[in-house]
């Protein structure tokens, strides 16, 4: 196994692990701009009102793309596990 094999591996695995959480920590900055918006036009600075629309919204977004996040972490490691005699030797 070489070096650029183990770089390659790697950056290949960062890149997933970013395609797979960008739905999620999009989301989260998105709903906790749009509610921290309210709290500063309405001066409500109630912790609940921020945490639950969040959960809310993450549970939804996961829904819709979690079949697709579930597909990407498949096919890498599917190929990751075909390519095995290829990293060995």
């Amino acid at each position: 196994m070489t070096p650029e094999t183990i770089i390659t591996l790697g950056q290949r695995a960062l890149e997933l692990a970013v395609l797979v959480s960008a739905p999620l920590l999009l989301t989260a900055l998105v709903v906790g701009v749009l509610i921290s918006l309210f709290q500063a036009a309405t001066q409500i600075n109630e912790m609940t009102l921020s945490f639950v629309p969040k959960l809310l919204a993450l549970v939804l977004v996961l829904l819709l793309a979690g079949p697709w996040m579930l597909e990407l972490l498949i096919d890498f490691t599917r190929n990751l596990m075909k390519d095995i005699p290829n990293l060995i030797g």
